[in-house]
C-alpha cells in the first residue's frame, strides 16, 4: 500500500519567535498591548497643542472675544480670501499638476525641483522676496499702480501671499492624485473615440477627484493659516492669523486663544472631510 501524504499545517503568522519556538499567546498580546501603548502616547503628543488649547480656554473669555464688535470680521476676510485662493489654485495649479503627472514637460525634473523649492522656503523669506517682486517700486507693481491695484497691504495681496504659502501643496498633491490614475483607461477611452478634454471630464478627473479634494483641503488650511508670507507683505487688512498675533501682542497670550480656536475650527474640518472622503474611495477601489 501507498503512504498516505503527510500534511504540515504551518504555524500562524505570528506564533513563532526566533529560532522557530513557539510564542505564547500572552506574551504576543503583550507586546501588542505595549506597541499601541507606545503609538498613543506618540499620538497624544502630536494632538499636545490642540489639547492644551482646549485645556486652557474658558468660555467666559470665548465669548468676551469673540462677543466684541467687528470681531468675526478677521474669520470673514481669512474665509473670502482663501476662497479665492482655491480658485486661482484649481485654475494654475491644475494644468501643471496633471503635466507633471503626465511627464509632458521637458526636463521633468526641473520643473519639479521648482515646485519643491517654493515649497522649502521659509514663509518669511518668501514674503520678503514678494516684496521685491510685486512691491509699489517693481515692474509688476507699477503695472497693477496703472490698474488702480496694489499688491502690498490689500486684499489682492493676502491672497497673493496665500497663493504662495499654498500652492505648492496643491500642485504636489495634485500630481500625485493624477499619478495614480491608471493610464491605461484613458487609453482605452481615447481608443474608444473620446477626445482629449473628454477623456480627462470623465475618465482622469472622477478618479483622481478624491486625491485632488485632498491637495485642496490641504491647501486651504495652509492659505488660513498663512503667516510668514502675509505679516511682510499684507499686514493689513487683518486675517485671523494677524489677529491672532495682534491680540497676542497687545493684551497677552489668554487673550489670543479664542481666535486660535476660531482658526482651528474653521481650517481643519475641510481636510478631515477630505481625508475620510480619500479613504473610503482607495477602499471601494481595493474591493
Amino acid at each position: 500500500m501507498a503512504a498516505s501524504p503527510v500534511t504540515v499545517t504551518p504555524p500562524a503568522p505570528g506564533q513563532n519567535g526566533p529560532g522557530g519556538l513557539a510564542v505564547p499567546r500572552g506574551l504576543r498580546n503583550a507586546n501588542r498591548s505595549l506597541a499601541v501603548a507606545g503609538i498613543g502616547v506618540i499620538w497624544l503628543a502630536l494632538l499636545g497643542p490642540v489639547i492644551a488649547l482646549l485645556t486652557h480656554l474658558s468660555w467666559s473669555s470665548l465669548t468676551t472675544a469673540l462677543g466684541a464688535p467687528g470681531a468675526f470680521d478677521p474669520l470673514i476676510l481669512s474665509a473670502e480670501s482663501g476662497a479665492v485662493t482655491l480658485g486661482v489654485l484649481l485654475l494654475l495649479g491644475t494644468p501643471l499638476a496633471w503635466a507633471l503627472a503626465r511627464g509632458t514637460l521637458p526636463f521633468p525634473r526641473v520643473w519639479e525641483a521648482g515646485v519643491l523649492a517654493t515649497l522649502l522656503l521659509p514663509p518669511l523669506v518668501v514674503g520678503l522676496l514678494l516684496v521685491f517682486m510685486v512691491g509699489p517700486y517693481t515692474a509688476i507693481g507699477h503695472l497693477l499702480s496703472d490698474l488702480h491695484l496694489s499688491a502690498t497691504d490689500t486684499f489682492l495681496a493676502l491672497v497673493i501671499a496665500q497663493v504662495y504659502e499654498s500652492a505648492p501643496y496643491y500642485v504636489l498633491g495634485a500630481q500625485a492624485a493624477f499619478g495614480s490614475v491608471d493610464y491605461r483607461l484613458e487609453q482605452q477611452a481615447a481608443l474608444l473615440g473620446d477626445p482629449p478634454l473628454r477623456v480627462f471630464r470623465r475618465v482622469t478627473l472622477p478618479l483622481a477627484a478624491p486625491g485632488m479634494a485632498m491637495a485642496m483641503a490641504i491647501a486651504w488650511a495652509r492659505a488660513m493659516g498663512a503667516f510668514g508670507a502675509v505679516v511682510i507683505i499684507a499686514y493689513h487688512p487683518t486675517g485671523l492669523p494677524l489677529q491672532i498675533w495682534t491680540t497676542l501682542q497687545e493684551t497677552g497670550l489668554p487673550s489670543a486663544l479664542p481666535y486660535a480656536l476660531v482658526l482651528l475650527v474653521v481650517a481643519l474640518p475641510l481636510p478631515i472631510a477630505a481625508y475620510i472622503w480619500s479613504a473610503r474611495a482607495r477602499s471601494r477601489r481595493r474591493s
